[in-house]
């Protein structure tokens, strides 16, 4: 029986199998399939027409065919070594065919030698198939190392990208917490700042009571006796007049009760502007008990600025100054104390149009005076803002504004008490605070933020 054809289809079975394990060629895994077939038929057919002789030219055709495709094909690099193994008994069986050819007696000769070389042949292929076989478990042992390596290094990779996910995940909540520590150690600092201001002012309010209350009592007697001397001075006049005497002296005392009635009322003047002022800090001072009722802060805002705009108006004729009003329509009612929130709105109102007229008087080019109210609900919260475009507030004073007494307009302008007073009410009567942000020579806008209580 001809090896050839064992030979064809074990090689078909090889190639096929590599191919279909690399996924390539799918045409040629269709003809190495169908060849599996076609070659036990034509084995057969050749077996029964007795034309083996004839066949094994096809055989050796074919598998020079399949050697020369193995040898150049890259992808079939790994059957080389076994097409080495029968390489040489496939050659001398073409070989033994071709010399049968001939006849005459070295033709036995060489038949013989053939035969030998057969067996050599026959024990290189065992020895190459025992070598193979070694070369392909080891060739296998490699791969799984490789494969293994491989998955040990497709985990070390994937384990390493969670670790940079990990990483970054906690690198950002490490961030995170930073920035809330940093915004908690602002906001720490900030309410330092205002509890020293609070505590700052809670002493002086105790103090200016404490003041107001020694002072009262003194004032009031310069105050009573300036008025009995002013009547006692006025009897004096009228019973000089009932005198006989010189004209001359008489004219002379006349002169003299008028200055006295004069000096009597400039301390009854200025006596009761002291008494003003210390009534004020009295007020300043005492615990407010006022009832708190809905009111609507839009209309009691906008009415306080056009009370003070026509204030002014009032005392300067002259005066003009653009109102641009903001207001928050959806604010809805709010329970506050509304003589009291009017009377602090006019101090903040009384101050920009003070600070813008000032400014109009120095007269700059282009300047147009303006107050801008602007009222407006975030989250639970209403924001009253008071803006002016005047002479501003410079930096080194701006933490005194608050201060009972402290004023920086001319001596018989201002107490000194109308801020003070305004933020009393707004942080103890209504729970509020406030913020003045103000750049000097450009203007200074205070945010009045008051909490908004549920219904």
């Amino acid at each position: 029986m001809s090896p050839e054809p064992i030979f064809l289809f074990i090689l078909f079975v090889f190639l096929r199998r590599v191919l279909k394990r690399d996924g390539v060629h799918p045409e040629w895994q269709k003809m190495l399939f169908l060849g599996l077939f076609v070659i036990p038929v034509v084995f057969l057919v050749s077996k029964a027409l007795h034309i083996d002789h004839y066949a094994r030219w096809l055989w050796y055709g074919v598998l020079l065919a399949l050697i020369s495709v193995i040898f150049t094909k890259e992808e079939f690099k790994s059957l080389r070594n076994f097409i080495y193994a029968f390489l040489p008994l496939m050659l001398l069986g073409i070989l033994e065919d071709v010399v049968r050819l001939f006849k005459g007696v070295w033709v036995d000769k060489i038949t013989g030698a053939l035969d030998t070389a057969e067996v050599f042949s026959i024990i290189w292929l065992a020895a190459m198939l025992i070598i193979a076989n070694k070369q392909k478990k080891a060739l296998e042992k490699e791969q799984q190392k490789a494969e293994m390596e491989e998955r040990e290094k497709k985990i070390i990779e994937e384990k390493k990208a969670e670790l940079e996910i990990l990483v970054a995940q906690r690198t950002a909540e490490i961030t995170r917490q930073k920035e809330e520590l940093e915004q908690a150690v602002v906001d720490l600092k900030s309410a330092q700042t205002q509890l020293i201001h609070a505590e700052k002012m809670a002493s002086l309010g105790e103090l200016t009571a404490g003041i107001a209350h020694e002072i009262q009592n003194p004032l009031n007697f310069v105050n009573n006796f300036s008025e009995v001397n002013i009547e006692l001075a006025s009897e004096l006049k009228d019973e000089l007049a009932k005198m006989n005497g010189d004209e001359k002296t008489k004219t002379a005392l006349h002169v003299l009760a008028d200055s006295i009635i004069q000096n009597q009322e400039k301390i009854n003047q200025h006596g009761k502007r002291a008494d003003s002022i210390v009534k004020g800090m009295l007020q300043h001072s005492r615990t407010n008990n006022g009832q708190k009722e809905p009111i609507d802060l839009n209309e009691l805002a906008d009415e306080y600025l056009r009370l003070s705009y026509h204030g002014l108006r009032a005392k300067d004729k002259t005066f003009n100054a653009k109102i641009t009003t903001h207001l928050d329509k959806k604010l809805g009612m709010m329970e506050l104390v509304p003589q009291d929130l009017g009377r602090a709105l006019l101090n903040f109102f009384n101050n920009a149009f003070y600070a813008v007229s000032e400014k109009n008087k120095s007269g700059l080019p282009g300047y147009e005076p303006e107050v801008t109210l602007s009222v407006k609900r975030t989250g639970r919260t209403a924001e009253v803002r008071v803006k002016d475009n005047g002479t501003g507030i410079p930096d080194t004073i701006r933490d005194k504004i608050f201060q009972p007494f402290f004023t920086t307009k001319p001596t018989g302008m201002g107490t000194g008490l109308g801020l003070s007073l305004s933020y009393d009410i707004i942080t103890k009567l209504h729970g509020g605070n406030i913020i003045c942000q103000s750049k000097e020579g450009e203007g200074t806008e205070f945010i009045i933020r008051l909490p908004i209580e549920e219904q």
